[in-house]
């Protein structure tokens, strides 16, 4: 089914509107685009004909033209030999022939706005073309976007991650339960060698970097003073 019956209603067409209409925009879309392009096929091949008839009127009528000044040399000639009846013979056919060379360059005129026709309903199919084009692309995207739009709102809202995070939560419990449990056991025994003198080790630093402090501050104050 055709979207357009001729081609003023895609030069005169709104394609937005169109679209706005449809029930299925994607698919409208394309359908415009392919009577489109069947139609710039259509137009261009009227102008080839176009073209190639205007070839042939002006090869014709270079020979009609071509005929009328040889029918005039007959005259003249005919004239010099003092055969006047000859002469006004040439004389018509001379005639006959410049009328048929002025119908073919009437012909070329009427072709000529035709092909001038034909190039203006060309730029204006292109620019719809262009234009269905680039609503065909914003749709794409559209639609590109609201599916991994959809995929992901699937995804986040999906209840099963839900429950996949509550078990991990649990399991996260039941983890920090066990190492509670093994720290329970070695609450209140006596300290190891090991760390003793760690303990130790790390009083040594806590003081030396005391002392430290102390006498930069000493030194700040006395500066001051």
């Amino acid at each position: 089914m055709g979207v357009f019956s001729r081609l003023s209603d895609i030069v005169n067409s709104n394609i937005n509107a169109m679209l706005d209409k449809a029930e299925d925009p994607e698919k409208i879309v394309r359908l415009i685009i392919q009577e489109m392009e069947d139609t710039l096929v259509e137009v261009r091949s009227r102008a080839a004909r176009a073209i190639a008839d205007k070839k042939d009127v002006d090869r014709r009528k270079a020979e009609f033209e071509l005929r009328s000044r040889e029918w005039e040399s007959k005259a003249e000639l005919a004239i010099a030999k003092g055969r006047d009846d000859l002469a006004r013979g040439a004389i018509a056919a001379k005639r006959k022939a410049l009328e048929m060379a002025e119908l073919f360059d009437k012909e070329r005129e009427a072709i000529d706005k035709s092909l001038d026709k034909a190039n203006d309903d060309l730029e204006k199919l292109q620019a719809k073309l262009k234009e269905a084009k680039a609503k065909q692309r914003s749709l794409e995207i559209r639609r590109s976007t609201a599916e991994g739009s959809l995929r992901i709102n699937r995804a986040v809202y999906d209840g099963r991650i839900d429950e996949a995070m509550a078990r991990y939560e649990r399991y996260e419990q039941r983890i920090d339960e066990m190492e509670a449990e093994a720290e329970s056991y070695v609450m209140g025994r006596p300290k190891s060698l090991e760390q003793e003198f760690r303990e130790l080790e790390a009083e040594d630093d806590v003081n030396a970097e005391f002392d430290a402090l102390k006498k930069r501050i000493a030194e700040r104050v006395g500066g001051a003073s």
